[in-house]
């Protein structure tokens, strides 16, 4: 796993006061990758061809094809 996606596990992660505990927030993790992806897209976009915005992002997060 990259160092990236690590980082963005970790910020997904809740403190629930009441419990003294925190949880894993699948939601918060996906909206991150997604706010990741539409960075990157507005990043390269401009200046990449669009079929290589794919690799550009699968090689952000260290995703073998």
């Amino acid at each position: 796993m990259n160092e990236r996606i690590r980082e963005l596990v970790e910020k997904s992660y809740i403190y629930d006061k009441q419990n003294d505990s925190s949880f894993f927030n699948k939601e918060k993790f996906a909206q991150s990758i997604v706010q990741e992806c539409a960075s990157i897209v507005d990043l390269h976009g401009r200046w990449i061809l669009y079929d290589k915005l794919a690799v550009k992002i699968k090689k952000h997060f260290g995703v073998e094809e």
